[in-house]
């Protein structure tokens, strides 16, 4: 029978197993030179923890397959969780090396499970899971870290902390994102695409307006945010309309250069060809044309919807009402407290990143004939 193969990063496997074993034999917690200071509670759940880390760290010296590599990767994060357990400063208590060396283990087996979850060949999920795996081991490390050097919530909170205000002010949450994102954001998203759409569509079809609306339209993306959003405040209020028309300014300019582009990528000889069967402009442009701008305008819809986010957020900071995002961003900050501001930012990220998503859904099914939309699927 021929040996079993050794699995790549096998070298930081027995580099993990190395750092438990001193781990288990160094103090965790220490008020003196090598007096241990676990209590009761703490010492089951620290060997606990470097037990499970050492199941792991020795299953994986070898080759794993898609659910063993799931099991252990759940199995690490467990291990993960009750290291958390164990307080690393308590009063005039400090971090014994055994702590170290057990969070250097942890780090070890946590970058061997992504990379296993990387390199996972199988369904869409199996290819997602690695940025899943990571973003939790990411969390791990911010509470362990947080914990560990006693950082002041005002700096840098804990995770678990920002989750309990999220889970407290969830209904302010809501409305404030309700006001940012589909009063403010998605407005002047719909407005800046749509007018970037209509004046490309303007200039592809009479080229004189390109020497007179082009430059005046490529002015509009060196304006500076900062400077727009309180001269619109002043324009239309402090209402969202404002923002909206940020937004509106800020997302024109990407659609515009985009579309125009994809419009311009047409064949010459699909566009001679449909010069022969006689076809007009309005067929030109409806059965060519278009079809070839697809890709390049769900880029640009792609990335305004990032830069609607920001816009609304940033114009809020110049004046609002008492709701929205940027509103609650502000004001907390100003009151220290960062546990609702941190949470604001995750419902802004997480809103930020389902709208990217859908938009990429969109160019799935609305361009999936295009050489980038079909490599990034995986079909040749």
């Amino acid at each position: 029978m021929a040996p079993r193969r050794r699995a790549p990063g096998g070298v930081l496997a027995l580099c993990a197993l190395l750092a438990i074993a001193l781990s288990a034999a160094m103090p965790l917690l220490a008020d003196a030179p090598g007096a241990l200071v676990l209590d009761a509670a703490q010492q089951p759940r620290a060997l606990a923890a470097l037990g499970l880390l050492l199941l792991a760290a020795v299953r994986l010296l070898w080759p794993s397959g898609r659910w063993m590599t799931y099991g252990l990767t759940l199995l690490a994060l467990s291990a993960g969780l009750l290291w958390l357990g164990v307080p690393p400063a308590l009063g005039d208590v400090q971090a014994g090396s055994g702590f170290w060396l057990g969070c250097v283990a942890l780090g070890l087996i946590g970058l061997l499970t992504v990379h296993r979850c990387a390199h996972l060949d199988g369904s869409r999920l199996d290819a997602q899971s690695a940025a899943a795996v990571l973003g939790l081991w990411a969390l791990l490390f911010w509470q362990l870290g947080v914990t560990a050097f006693d950082v002041p919530r005002v700096i840098l909170p804990a995770p678990q902390w920002v989750l309990a205000s999220l889970v407290e002010r969830a209904g302010t949450l809501v409305q404030d994102a309700m006001q940012t994102l589909v009063r403010e954001a998605l407005t002047g998203w719909l407005i800046g695409c749509g007018l970037g759409f209509g004046v490309a569509l303007a200039i592809d079809r009479h080229s004189f307006l390109q020497r007179g609306l082009l430059p005046i339209a490529s002015m509009t993306s060196a304006v500076p945010l900062v400077g727009v959003a309180p001269i619109a405040v002043m324009w239309f209020g402090f209402g969202w309309e404002s923002k909206a028309a940020v937004v509106a300014l800020m997302t024109f300019f990407p659609m515009l250069v985009s579309t125009l582009a994809g419009l311009r990528a047409a064949g010459t000889l699909e566009a001679e060809l449909m010069q022969t069967y006689g076809a007009s402009h309005r067929q030109t442009l409806w059965l060519l044309k278009l079809p070839s701008a697809v890709p390049q305008m769900i880029t640009a819809l792609k990335i305004n919807a990032t830069l609607a986010l920001i816009g609304a957020i940033v114009a809020e900071f110049f004046g609002s009402p008492t709701v929205g995002l940027g509103f609650r961003i502000s004001t907390e900050a100003a009151r220290m407290n960062m546990g609702l501001v941190w949470a604001a930012i995750t419902a802004a990220s997480v809103a930020g990143s389902v709208a990217y998503a859908a938009l990429v859904l969109l160019e799935r099914r609305a361009a999936f004939w295009h050489p980038s939309v079909r490599s990034a699927a995986g079909i040749s």
